[in-house]
């Protein structure tokens, strides 16, 4: 250090402490390691192809019936296509407007029921928003904790161009 004074001392080692971060920030980062994928009620159905994982959401809201001393859901494919036929419809048409009656819309997919209840909204991006919406709002908790349904559909569509982006229809029946 020849040629430096005493004074000049504390500004080298800050000018040296800085290049030694300057150099660790200019370093690539090494590679993370890998962690679990995200749980799919995270997961953003905001893209085209993306759709619901219907165990989750009935594994989520079987766990809701269940704290509130209800019975758990099984999955319906016969339900499930009800529910991909309203979604895909709300999607095409940029509204929540149900096709018909959800009665008239089951018989037609030859699905016999006493009793059926549906959910249907828009905007949610995620499967765990879509609940807690419908959790949040009285008349659609009230379907899910509807004390006749033990099976149910559900299903998203996905329409970039319309307000919404993402609908949804859930369809419990006895």
């Amino acid at each position: 250090m020849r040629g430096m004074s005493l004074s000049s001392l504390p500004r080298f080692v800050f000018l040296l402490a800085l290049s030694a971060l300057a150099a660790c920030n200019a370093a690539p980062e090494p590679p993370r390691a890998a962690t679990a994928a995200e749980p799919s009620m995270y997961r953003s159905l905001a893209t085209a192809g993306a759709s619901v994982d219907p165990a989750a959401a009935r594994d989520m809201i079987s766990l809701y019936r269940r704290n509130s001393g209800l019975g758990a859901l099984t999955l319906d494919e016969s339900l499930q296509r009800v529910a991909e036929a309203q979604a895909r419809d709300m999607a095409q048409r940029g509204d929540l407007a149900a096709r018909g009656e959800l009665g008239d819309r089951l018989a037609s997919a030859g699905v016999q029921t006493p009793a059926a209840v549906e959910n249907v909204s828009a905007g949610y991006r995620t499967l765990a928003e879509a609940f807690s919406g419908w959790r949040d709002s009285a008349p659609n908790n009230a379907r899910m904790l509807d004390t006749r349904v033990k099976r149910m559909g559900i299903a998203t569509a996905y329409a970039p161009g319309a307000k919404y982006k993402v609908y949804w229809a859930l369809v419990l029946a006895d």
